[in-house]
Order: structure tokens, then C-alpha cells, then sequence
């Protein structure tokens, strides 16, 4: 072995100090950068020459430069740090509702609904005067405000997080570009244990990092650019510098049919819902000739029911019949678009998904969507073909699980103050009779029964069978010029109550007609009943219902409307607080002076239990219902934010202990490594040093 060996050897070593204090440099300068991970030389012995006295080394290679970095535990925080991210936005804007529902600091819909209790107590009191009917007036609209402004409170709430999926959607799209991209450049520079691109994976292990926030996904790694990212659900985002985006869009309806189906149309909505409705035809045959169909809220795991709990199926119908009233849609079936005619019959097992409202859609070619919105069934597990995790998810979650089912049970109060409210005041009596009063609730369909779903009548399955007593005064003396009950019989003699199973708004306009002798007129104006009295000398007032009729169309109510959107008084009330029914007609006709039977009853709802969809309690008992279901939700998702919020941290904490940067140590490295270069090149001098002292031999 030569001088000359020596100096190779001296080389590689100074080679090799130098590559790792640049690395250790380097590490050192990136201790607080955001997803770099720290790297180390690889070094290896040389090649070993066989030489006597046995084998001498020829020095130590620099291989390659590495980085640190723990696959394992890297699936695993994304997979944490989606979940701790849904329920962080979930908990972030579940704190919003409740801040809005505590009344703590302002006057909100628990306390203006004592006062509408409080007021109508007063009116039941000996000598109220129309002071109190006034005060009664604008505590109401305090009431009607505040269920008002928070049910718009809780839309604008949804409509902002369209705005966050919307603005999240084009993130996640960008960084997704921005990982394909990542995966050409690697596959051009990384050549694995000679030329690692550490600083374009350690870019591209971030930017998954960043989509993991937004959305659940995972990825393969099967080295160079050869990498994908796909959802939990196993769709597809990225494979290599291949890219399959996601839209936020909506609403909208696709279809599945079966092999036996010749239908040649589409399905078609109108309205809008939280919900998505999937549709699945059990009876064959043509739209409006036969064909049947049930509906599903939960991807098909449970069918909409009856009353008697028995499965409903509901007529396909086309547009030309007439729309089916389904939920908070109208559904029909007809032509494709671009065809003017629908042809074939619908078979069994034809599916359809009506999703009414923006979802989120992955783009699996140019033509083909897929609808990824997550999905809740009744018993609140995740649809695992769905997004489920990332701030989008919770977002999703926030705007359809939880804002829509707060605003469907403010919806529920508001109907059902209406209805019981209206219930009493329209079988009551104020100091003003009607010489003409007209329904504030209008059927669809006037030639229908009332309780059916094609009438449209918005309290027509409230209705009950019996019957109704109107009462015509003389304006003169205020004596009874004609009373009764309403007769539904054509039949000369016979006499026949109120079937709302059977009559409809015709039928209780001819019942009015045929029932006073001329004195009381009836007719219908828009869907409306108008009842008039025909002596301009004469006028109205109405009694006992057992039917809920009066309530029903709207006649002789206190309130308007029928949801918290659209809650309202009674124009006729707000303008004249003479016809606040405060006292009721007896048998006789009689309305007596001080009377305060209605005002009672009304006042009486405080403590009452009435009906909300099967299960009985008062209005104030639901309304403090749904303001601790509000704190008991946004308790629940900070509990899981924080619990898995501690998991994603723990597993952050074992990557950063693997790939972070410790300066003690990378100080200690270049100590060592500065120490090795200075011995590297003290062995070339001690190589010169020989060569100077054989040369010299010579002279």
C-alpha cells in the first residue's frame, strides 16, 4: 500500500467531517422550521484491499444523506388529527349557539315567552282594560322577534360554514396540486440510498399533513413519486402526478337503475333540507300509473313510517299530477333533459338520491361524481363510503346534524304555539264580532279531504272529527239572529259532523251555505275560506269547535303562520285588539260581560302538556329541552376535541422525538464531526510528511 493511499484515505475522511457538519449545519439553522426533519450522513467503510500483513481499509464513504422520519407513527397522526380537527370546528361553532340560546344577558325567547304567559294571565283578571290588550300586543311581538331573529341567527350560521367548506374545498384542491406536483419533481431527483430529495419529501409529509386537517385521508408510499393519497373511504386524491379533485356543489338528484328498469326520465324536487333523501321504487309501472316508492334519511338503513308505524309508501307521480309532498320536498318524475317525452316503467329496487342542498363531491373522471357529503344515520354512526373527519367534516356536521336540528325544533315550537294558541283564541270571543272574516291558511287543493297530504293544508292533519258552532248577532240589540252547527249533509233532513278524513274545503264551504239559512255566506278566495255575513246589519262570532277547524283555515286566531321563519299576529288582531278573544259564547249564545273562559285557557299553556310529535310536555319545557340539548352537544364535541386533540399531540410529541431537531445534540455532532475533519487533515500532513522525508532519502 502506496503514500498515496494514505492520501485517499486522508481525503474521504475530510470528504466525509465536511458533508456532516454541512448537514449538522443544517439542521441547526432549520431548528424551527416547520416540517423539516432532521437528516444524518450515512457513512460506511471502504472498500478493504487484501495486502500483507492481512486486509487494509481504504477510508470511509459518504452514502447517502437520510432524514429522520417515523412512517408509522405518521399514518397514525393523520388519522388523529382529522378527528381532533372535525370535532375543534364542531366545538368552535357549537360555542356560538351557545352564546346565542344563553339568556343570561339579554332578553331572549325563554323570558318573552313568561311574559306572553304572564300577559294573558292578566287579561283573565277582573277589569282588564285595552291597556293590557296593547301591552299584550307588543310583548308578542317581542316573542315572535326573538324566535324570529334566532331562527335567522342559526341560517346565517349555515350559511357561513358554506362559505368555510367552499373556501376549504379550494385549499384542499390546491395542496393536492401542489402534492402531485411534489411527486414529479421527486421522481426526477430522488434516487433512493444515493440521492434522497429529503427536502421535497419532507415539503410533500407536510402539505399531507395539512389536507389530514381538512378531510380524513391516508397515504401509499411506494417510493420516488410513486405516492397516493386517498380519503378513508378509499377514494382516490392523489396518485402521483395524477389529481382527482373535489367540488362543493349542489343541490341535486342522480340515479341508479336496475337491470329490469326501462325508465328513460329523472326524478325532480323542489325545496330545500337538511336531509338526503334516497328513494327506492317497491312497486313497478309507470309515473302516475301505479308505481310506488319509499324514502330513506339515512342512506337506507331505516324508511320513513306512518302514524301506525307501518312503512309508507308514497304514488310516483309526474308533473302533470300533481307534485307528492314528501318531508320538506315536493318529488316527481319526468322527461330527461333534452327530451320532451318520458317513456318505460319503473322496477323495484330503482334507486334514486335526492341530496337538496350544497354537498361535497369527488371528481372520479371528467364525468363521473361521486357524493362524498358525510352522512348520519338515526343512530348518529358515520357513513364509512363518506367524509368523516377534518374541519370540512365537522363543518358539515355542524351545518346539517346540528344548526338543522336546532332550527327544526324551533320550527316545532313555533308550530305548535301556533297551533294551541290559535286552538283556544278561535273558539273565544273579544269585544269585536266579524261581519267578514277570511282564513289565514289556504288549501292547495280545494276539492280534497283536509288531513290528506294533497290538500296542503299546513295544520290539515291536526283536524279532528266533530263539529262547529257559528253564532249571527243583530248589530241593533245584539240578540241571536240564527245559531248552529254546521251541517255536512246534502240530504234534505239528515244532519252529518266534520270528517276531515273525508271533507274538503268545498265541503265546509257548502256546510256554511246550506247550515244558517242565508244568513251566513261562504267562499273560497286563493285556497282561503271566507265567511261573511249577508245582512250588513247582522254580524259573526264563533264557538265551541271540537274539529279544530276554526284554527285550522285560520279563522278567529291569534296567530299567523307556522313555523319560526314566517311567525305572526293576526293581521286583523294587530290592527283592532278588539278581536283578542278574551271570553267565549256559551250554548246560548251568550257572551257575558267580564268572561275571561279563553284568556284562561290560553294562559293555561304555561303548565300544560301538549303534543310534539308523540311525546308530551309544555312549550317551556321543549324550548328548555332544546337549550340543553345545545349545551349538552357543544360539551360533548370539547370533550372529544380534547380527547383526541391529547392523542394527536402524543403522537406529534413521539415524531418530533424522532425527526425534530435537538441542538444539544447536533451541537454535540459537530464537535465531533469538526474534531474528526481537523484528524482527516492532520493525516495529510503526516501522508506529506513522509512523502518529504523518501524524496529526501534520494538527494
Amino acid at each position: 500500500m502506496s503514500i498515496g493511499t494514505i492520501f485517499d484515505i486522508a481525503r474521504k475522511g475530510l470528504f466525509a467531517s465536511q458533508s456532516a457538519i454541512n448537514v449538522t449545519g443544517s439542521n441547526i439553522s432549520n431548528v424551527n422550521t416547520p416540517g423539516y426533519s432532521r437528516r444524518r450522513v450515512n457513512l460506511e467503510e471502504s472498500l478493504s484491499l487484501d495486502f500483507r500483513p492481512g486486509q487494509l481499509g481504504t477510508g470511509v464513504d459518504s452514502v447517502e444523506v437520510a432524514r429522520y422520519f417515523d412512517d408509522f407513527i405518521e399514518h397514525q397522526y393523520t388519522v388523529k388529527v382529522a378527528e381532533r380537527n372535525r370535532y375543534d370546528a364542531l366545538w368552535q361553532n357549537l360555542r356560538s349557539v351557545d352564546n346565542l340560546f344563553n339568556e343570561s344577558e339579554t332578553r331572549g325567547i325563554n323570558t318573552t315567552l313568561d311574559q306572553f304567559w304572564s300577559d294573558w294571565d292578566t287579561l283573565s283578571s277582573p277589569g282588564a282594560d285595552s291597556a293590557k290588550r296593547e301591552q299584550l300586543i307588543g310583548n308578542t311581538q317581542s316573542l315572535l322577534n326573538s324566535i324570529k331573529s334566532t331562527q335567522a341567527d342559526l341560517e346565517r350560521m349555515k350559511q357561513q360554514m358554506n362559505g368555510f367548506i367552499g373556501q376549504e374545498v379550494g385549499e384542499v384542491n390546491q395542496l393536492l396540486e401542489q402534492i402531485a406536483d411534489l411527486n414529479k419533481q421527486i421522481a426526477m431527483h430522488h434516487d433512493p440510498g444515493r440521492n434522497n430529495a429529503n427536502a421535497l419529501l419532507d415539503q410533500r409529509a407536510q402539505l399531507v399533513r395539512e389536507v389530514s386537517q381538512r378531510i380524513d385521508v391516508s397515504y401509499i408510499d411506494n417510493g420516488s413519486g410513486d405516492f397516493s393519497v386517498i380519503t378513508k373511504a378509499g377514494q382516490t386524491l392523489v396518485d402521483g402526478g395524477e389529481v382527482y379533485s373535489l367540488s362543493f356543489e349542489g343541490p341535486r338528484a342522480e340515479k341508479s337503475l336496475s337491470s329490469a328498469s326501462s325508465f328513460d326520465g329523472d326524478i325532480y324536487f323542489e325545496g330545500l333540507d337538511d336531509e338526503e333523501y334516497t328513494i327506492e321504487v317497491v312497486k313497478g309501472g309507470a309515473p302516475g300509473a301505479g308505481a310506488e316508492f319509499r324514502v330513506s334519511l339515512d342512506g337506507g338503513r331505516t324508511w320513513m313510517t306512518d302514524e301506525g308505524g307501518n312503512e309508507k309508501h308514497f304514488a310516483a307521480q309526474t308533473d302533470a299530477d300533481g307534485r307528492v309532498q314528501v318531508g320538506d320536498l315536493k318529488i316527481w318524475f319526468g322527461p330527461s333533459e333534452g327530451s320532451s317525452t318520458m317513456s318505460g316503467n319503473l322496477a323495484a329496487k330503482d334507486t334514486f338520491t335526492i341530496t337538496p342542498k350544497n354537498g361535497l363531491y369527488w371528481h372520479q373522471t371528467t364525468s363521473k361524481e361521486v357524493n362524498i357529503t358525510p352522512l348520519m344515520t338515526q343512530n348518529g354512526i358515520d357513513d364509512s363510503s363518506r367524509l368523516t373527519g377534518g374541519s370540512l367534516a365537522g363543518y358539515f356536521n355542524f351545518r346539517d346534524e346540528y344548526v338543522g336540528d336546532y332550527q327544526d325544533r324551533l320550527d316545532t315550537l313555533a308550530n305548535t304555539l301556533i297551533w294551541e294558541v290559535n286552538r283556544q283564541h278561535s273558539q273565544g270571543a273579544g269585544t269585536e264580532k266579524f261581519a267578514s272574516v277570511t282564513g289565514t291558511y289556504a288549501a292547495e287543493h280545494t276539492d280534497v279531504p283536509l288531513s290528506a297530504d294533497d290538500s296542503g293544508l299546513d295544520f290539515g292533519k291536526r283536524l279532528q272529527s266533530g263539529n262547529l258552532q257559528i253564532f249571527v248577532y243583530n248589530k241593533s240589540d245584539g240578540s241571536v239572529a240564527t245559531s248552529g252547527s254546521l251541517n255536512f249533509s246534502s240530504t234534505p233532513g239528515a244532519t252529518e259532523n266534520f270528517d276531515p278524513s273525508k271533507h274538503s274545503l268545498e265541503d265546509v264551504r257548502d256546510a256554511v251555505n246550506r247550515s244558517y239559512g242565508g244568513k251566513v255566506q261562504a267562499k273560497i278566495t286563493d285556497g282561503r275560506l271566507q265567511i261573511s255575513s249577508t245582512d250588513p246589519d247582522s254580524e259573526i262570532a264563533f264557538g265551541s269547535d271540537t274539529t279544530g277547524l276554526l284554527a285550522g283555515l285560520g279563522i278567529n286566531t291569534f296567530f299567523d303562520g307556522t313555523s319560526a321563519n314566517d311567525i305572526a299576529m293576526n293581521s286583523v288582531i294587530a290592527a283592532n285588539t278588539g278581536f283578542i278573544a278574551t271570553g267565549h259564547i256559551n250554548g246560548g249564545g251568550e257572551a257575558n260581560l267580564g268572561d275571561n273562559t279563553t284568556a284562561k285557557n290560553i294562559a293555561g299553556l304555561r303548565i300544560k302538556q301538549v303534543d310534539f310529535g308523540g311525546h308530551m310536555e309544555t312549550l317551556n319545557q321543549f324550548y328548555g329541552d332544546l337549550v340543553g340539548r345545545v349545551g349538552s352537544d357543544t360539551a360533548g364535541a370539547k370533550y372529544n376535541f380534547d380527547f383526541h386533540n391529547t392523542l394527536a399531540t402524543e403522537l406529534g410529541t413521539r415524531q418530533d422525538e424522532v425527526s425534530g431537531v435537538n441542538l444539544d445534540e447536533e451541537l454535540s455532532n459537530l464537535i465531533r464531526y469538526q474534531h474528526s475533519y481537523t484528524a482527516a487533515a492532520k493525516l495529510i500532513t503526516t501522508a506529506d510528511e513522509l512523502m518529504q522525508t523518501i524524496i529526501g532519502l534520494k538527494n
